[in-house]
C-alpha cells in the first residue's frame, strides 16, 4: 500500500507539472519508480530503453485535477440588445411605430378571420376580407416610409404577416369556393403549390437586393388580390380553368420575370387606363380577367425585351 501511495503521489505530481507548463514537462521518473511498474506488471517483456511503453500507459491512467481551469475560454461579454426602432426613440416616433405595426397586426388578423370564414362556407366574405388584408398590407408599408420609422423588426413582422394572410388564407379562400364544383384532389393540389410557392418568394424576397422598378416574380400582395378578386365578382369560368389559373399564378410568384411596380404603373398615360374603366363599367368580370391575363404576359414580353437589348 505504501509503494501504490508514493507511485500516485509521483504520477499527480507529473501531471500536474504537465499542465502548469513549467519546466518539469522533461521531467523523467526515477529508475526506481519507472521499473518498479514494469516489474509489479510484467512490463519488461515488452521493450526497455527509455521507458516508451511504460510511459504511455501511465500517462492513459493519469487522472486529472478538478482544480485545473477549463482549456476553451469563456465568453463573458454582456449580450448585445437589438432595438426594435433604429434612430431617435422619442414619443411621437413611437407612436407613429407603433401605428405602422398596428396596420400589419390586423393585416395579419383578417387573414385569420378570412381563413375562419371561408371554412364557415362563406368564401365572398372571405375573399373581401383578404382584400382588406392587401389595404392594410401596402398601408403599412407606406406609412412606414412616410414617417421615416421603417426597421428591419418591420419587415420581418410585414413578411410574417403576408405568409400568413397571402400565403395560407389565400389558398384556403381559394379551395372552399373550388370545393364542390372541382375533383378535390386538383383543388387541394393548387392550393398547396400557392402556399409553397408564396413562402419560397417572400424568402428569396427578404435576401435579395431590391429593384425599385420591377418585381422578380409576381408579388405575393398581387397574387392574393388576384385570387381574391376572382372569388369576389365570380368569374364564370370551367373548374379546369380556374384550377389551371390557380397553378399559373403559384408558378408565376417563383419565376424570375420582371414585373412592373403599381408606382411604374400608375405613371403611364391617362389614355391607357381609359379602357379598363370603360371595361369594367360594360362587363367587369371580362375587363378584370383581361388585365390579370396582360399583366402576367407583361414579364415574359419584358424579360426577352431585355434580353434583346442586353
Amino acid at each position: 500500500m505504501r509503494r501504490s501511495s508514493t507511485f500516485a503521489r509521483q504520477v499527480l505530481l507529473v501531471r500536474v507539472s504537465r499542465r502548469d507548463g513549467d519546466a518539469a514537462t522533461n521531467l523523467v521518473l526515477p529508475e526506481r519508480l519507472a521499473d518498479r511498474p514494469r516489474r509489479r506488471y510484467g512490463l519488461n517483456r515488452f521493450g526497455r530503453g527509455h521507458l516508451p511503453l511504460g510511459r504511455a500507459e501511465i500517462e492513459a491512467v493519469m487522472p486529472v485535477s478538478p482544480a485545473l481551469a477549463p482549456a476553451t475560454p469563456v465568453d463573458e461579454s454582456p449580450a448585445m440588445t437589438i432595438p426594435l426602432l433604429p434612430g431617435e426613440r422619442t414619443a411621437a416616433r413611437r407612436v407613429k411605430f407603433a401605428l405602422v405595426n398596428a396596420c400589419t397586426v390586423a393585416s395579419l388578423m383578417l387573414g385569420i378571420n378570412a381563413i375562419f370564414v371561408a371554412m364557415a362556407g362563406e368564401t365572398r366574405v372571405a375573399a373581401l376580407l383578404l382584400i382588406a388584408c392587401v389595404a392594410f398590407d401596402g398601408l403599412d408599408g407606406a406609412l412606414a416610409r412616410r414617417f421615416g420609422v421603417a426597421s428591419p423588426f418591420g419587415a420581418q413582422m410585414d413578411s410574417l404577416a403576408d405568409m400568413c394572410s397571402f400565403g395560407l388564407a389565400a389558398p384556403v379562400v381559394v379551395y372552399a369556393s373550388l370545393a364542390g364544383s372541382a375533383p378535390t384532389g386538383a383543388a387541394a393540389v393548387a392550393a398547396a403549390l400557392v402556399a409553397g410557392c408564396a413562402a419560397i418568394r417572400l424568402a428569396r424576397f427578404n435576401v435579395s437586393p431590391k429593384d425599385g422598378r420591377f418585381f422578380c416574380g409576381v408579388p405575393t400582395t398581387m397574387a392574393a388580390a388576384v385570387l381574391a378578386l376572382t372569388v369576389a365578382i365570380g368569374l364564370p369560368l370551367p373548374p379546369v380553368v380556374q384550377i389551371a389559373g390557380v397553378a399559373l399564378l403559384a408558378f408565376a410568384m417563383v419565376s424570375s420575370f420582371p414585373y412592373a411596380k403599381l408606382a411604374r404603373l400608375l405613371k403611364l398615360p391617362p389614355w391607357v387606363w381609359l379602357a379598363p374603366v370603360i371595361g369594367a363599367l360594360v362587363d367587369i368580370r371580362l375587363t378584370f380577367a383581361l388585365v390579370v391575363v396582360g399583366y402576367l404576359v407583361s414579364g415574359p414580353l419584358l424579360w426577352l425585351h431585355q434580353r434583346r437589348t442586353a
